[in-house]
C-alpha cells in the first residue's frame, strides 16, 4: 500500500484507526464524505472534530461536497428500514463510491473506512459496500480490515475521553432517530422529481 485514503465518518470512530496507521508508518489522507448527516449544523460539528484531530496528527483532510438531496434519493423507499437494514447498506455504498472515485482521481491505491470501527454498524455491510465501490474504479483496492480487534475498540474509547470528542447520539440521518427527536423533517419527498423537458 502506497497511498491510503481513509474515509472518516466522525472523529470518535477515527481516533484509534488514525493512531494505528501512523504507528504502522502510514500517512493516510482523511476523506470526510457524509451527506447522510442532518441537520447541516450537526454535519459541521462532526466535521470540525475530524478537522481538529487530523490536524493535530499532521494529516491532510479532504471534505467531500455535502449533498443531502442526492443521499435522500438512495434512501427512497427504505426510510422505515431498521438500523443495519437495507438503507444502511445503500448509505455505505453512496459514501464509499464517492470516496473510491476521489481515490481513483487522485492517485490513491487503497481505500478503507472508519465505518468499520463502530459496534453499531454491520461489518459485513461495510465490507460489501467497500468492495462494491472499489470494483467501480480499477486500481483502487479495498482494505476491509476489522478495526474493532487488536485492542482498537478499547483504544477508541480511551481517545474519545482524552480528546473530549463530541460524541454524537445518532448515526446521522433523519431515519436513524425517533420521529419525535428527529433534528430534520422527513415528511418531504425523498427524491425530487426532475422537471419535465419541453
Amino acid at each position: 500500500m502506497d497511498k491510503i485514503l481513509l474515509h472518516a465518518c466522525c472523529a470518535p470512530c477515527s481516533g484509534a484507526i488514525i493512531e494505528y496507521l501512523i504507528h504502522e508508518g502510514f500517512r493516510p489522507v482523511v476523506f470526510y464524505s457524509n451527506s447522510n448527516i442532518v441537520p447541516y449544523q450537526e454535519y459541521r460539528k462532526r466535521l470540525d472534530e475530524c478537522l481538529r484531530y487530523a490536524r493535530e496528527c499532521g494529516l491532510e483532510i479532504v471534505e467531500d461536497t455535502y449533498d443531502h438531496t442526492a443521499w435522500r434519493c438512495i434512501a427512497e423507499g427504505l426510510e422505515k428500514e431498521p438500523e443495519r437494514g437495507k438503507r444502511c447498506l445503500e448509505c455505505f455504498r453512496f459514501r464509499l463510491v464517492r470516496a473510491a472515485k476521489y481515490a481513483s482521481e487522485n492517485g490513491f491505491d487503497t481505500l478503507t473506512t472508519t465505518l468499520a470501527s463502530s459496534r453499531w454498524k454491520d461489518l459485513a455491510q461495510v465490507d460489501e459496500a467497500g468492495r462494491y465501490a472499489c470494483s467501480l474504479f480499477p486500481g483502487v483496492t479495498w482494505w476491509g480490515k476489522n478495526w474493532r480487534k487488536g485492542g482498537l475498540q478499547e483504544r477508541r474509547n480511551a481517545i474519545i475521553r482524552e480528546q473530549n470528542f463530541y460524541n454524537q447520539t445518532f448515526c446521522g440521518c433523519e431515519f436513524s432517530v425517533r420521529p419525535e427527536t428527529s433534528p430534520h423533517r422527513s415528511d418531504v419527498p425523498l427524491c425530487p422529481v426532475p422537471p419535465q423537458q419541453p
